[in-house]
């Protein structure tokens, strides 16, 4: 048996508050004002959500979250893949971790089961130092918690591959009946207001067309969003916009703005 590593948060406290009680009740108001998800929508079987800090991105991926939350009882494990923003890789890392840890307790990661399923995966590696400082996953873990409980997880970052080589990570570990797919990334950044509202409108349309791939100048996340685009071409899901903003519209200026979109993923009825 493994000594217990847990990877402590890196962020908490700027992205997103560090206070327990303070994080808790900001995650449960995004959740309450999410617009009620239609009666009869599915559990999503993978949803597009943002990773900015809450004040900015947090409406918006609430969105995404608040559908999540109708599969409280039928989610077992989630499958998180992020960008790097710090430390590169080549390929998918995992962590090299038991849990991560939040203000709000530690999330079990599912590493043995994950590393078993990417064995015959070449873009598959081990990297804790490309996990270290990251904030791409870790600020999804709180939204998790309030949703899903002490669910188990699986934290992904892709660097240096291509959507095939993303996408075979999303086959060998979400096979299973249960399993979310939860792919992180912010849209285009630091443009003026009216010329994001456009860069991101084409990149939504693409997304929403299963079009890829994107650059990393339409989304930091290109590389994760990709993946999911093939593998979302695979295996017949079908995307659905649940919503769309940038800082200019919550907590920034409309000089620089970063953009943020909320898909849901479903099977496609008629495919």
């Amino acid at each position: 048996m493994r000594s217990s590593r847990i990877r402590d948060a890196a962020v908490a406290g700027s992205f997103y508050p560090g206070d327990p009680e303070v994080l808790r009740v900001t995650v449960d108001r995004l959740l309450a004002d999410a617009p009620l998800s239609p009666d009869g929508a599915p559990t999503p079987r993978a949803v597009i959500v943002p990773h900015a800090g809450y004040i900015y991105s947090g409406s918006t991926a609430a969105l995404a979250y608040a559908r999540v939350a109708r599969g409280r009882d039928a989610i077992r494990r989630v499958v998180l893949i992020g960008p790097t923003h710090r430390v590169a890789v080549r390929g998918v890392a995992l962590p090299g971790a038991d849990g991560f840890r939040t203000p709000l307790g530690v999330l079990p990661v599912a590493e043995e089961w994950a590393e078993e399923r990417l064995a015959g995966v070449p873009a598959a590696c081990i990297y804790a130092e490309t996990h270290q400082w990251e904030h791409s996953v870790e600020v999804q873990l709180p939204f998790l918690q309030r949703t899903l409980g002490d669910v188990e997880i699986v934290p992904l970052l892709a660097g240096d591959a291509t959507g095939d080589e993303v996408a075979d990570v999303i086959d060998a570990l979400s096979d299973e009946p249960g399993t979310l797919v939860v792919i992180s990334s912010d849209l285009s950044h630091y443009l003026p207001y009216e010329e994001a509202r456009r860069v991101d409108a084409q990149t939504i349309a693409q997304i929403g067309a299963l079009d890829g791939p994107l650059d990393h100048l339409q989304a930091c996340g290109a590389t994760p969003v990709n993946g999911l685009l093939v593998a979302a071409r695979r295996h017949g899901l079908r995307p659905e916009l649940l919503g769309a903003c940038s800082s200019g519209d919550t907590a920034g200026d409309r000089e620089r703005v970063v953009g943020y979109c909320a898909f849901a993923f479903d099977e496609d009825d008629d495919g």
